[in-house]
């Protein structure tokens, strides 16, 4: 592979990983259209490649979070331990054909544009003191870590970009979020790019992983998002929720456009 795209992906993985690592958010769905146009990924190997950005960048992020003790408590330790099996339904379902990528993409472009609008409106509302939500309860949690960890062993996806905005919108602060959304997106990651490895052993077609630009990619995030986990400490709770906001309300258009498409 051509040297200049490798530093093309290790500046696009560092770029996208500091600026949604403070959110929760790795970068990697914003990726995927720098993929596909500037570095020339077939369509196919494109969400494997993707999920191995994901399985090399997080845990910069997430080592950083856990020195500052943000991975510690009951938020992140209940959403991975649902979110394991959730990803093993969303596997097996995924041979019965459920609903195509499509109608999954306005799916979720009707959950996170209105609710990424909404983050962003409170963001910028007028300033004043509201007292911090209360954690959800373990079996809403464990719901929640489920349904996300299905979607993601359906398509293929991190589970972070559903998690942060869900959990911010209902008024947890974004700095408890970030650390738990990243722990879910490694988590699924994993698994989806470990199925992803298996398939490229009996399928003809490109399911494996562009393994180079993948790491190249992941090398830059890895940077990057240790870069946005130490600066999230020092961003003030209303530009981290105008943040996720707006990238929820990105991911929206995203979906919607692919699913137009």
């Amino acid at each position: 592979m051509d040297g200049w795209i490798l530093l093309g992906g290790v500046a696009a993985g560092f770029l996208l990983a500091a600026v949604t690592t403070p959110v929760g958010v790795s970068g990697a769905v914003f990726l995927l259209p720098v993929q596909l146009s500037v570095l020339g990924v077939p369509n196919p190997a494109v969400t494997p490649t993707n999920l191995l950005f994901n399985v090399v960048a997080v845990p910069g992020a997430l080592w950083r979070y856990r020195r500052g003790g943000a991975l510690r408590g009951e938020l992140t330790r209940r959403l991975v331990t649902g979110t394991l099996p959730g990803v093993a339904v969303g596997a097996a379902v995924r041979v019965f054909a459920l609903p195509g990528p499509a109608a999954f993409r306005l799916l979720i472009a009707a959950l996170l544009l209105p609710l990424g609008l909404w983050l962003c409106a409170r963001a910028l509302a007028p300033a004043r003191e509201l007292p911090e939500a209360a954690e959800p309860s373990a079996r809403a949690l464990t719901g929640l870590a489920l349904a996300v960890g299905a979607v993601g062993g359906l398509y293929g996806i991190g589970g972070g970009s559903l998690v942060g905005p869900l959990l911010a919108g209902r008024g947890l602060p974004v700095a408890r979020v970030a650390p738990a959304a990243l722990a879910v997106t490694f988590v699924t990651s994993v698994a989806g790019a470990t199925a992803f490895a298996l398939l490229s052993l009996v399928s003809a077609g490109d399911v494996a992983p562009e393994w180079w630009l993948g790491l190249a990619c992941g090398a830059g995030g890895l940077a990057g998002g240790y870069l946005g986990a130490r600066l999230q400490p020092r961003l003030p709770e209303r530009a981290l929720r105008l943040l996720l906001g707006a990238l929820a309300a990105g991911l929206g258009l995203l979906y919607a456009a692919q699913a137009l498409a």
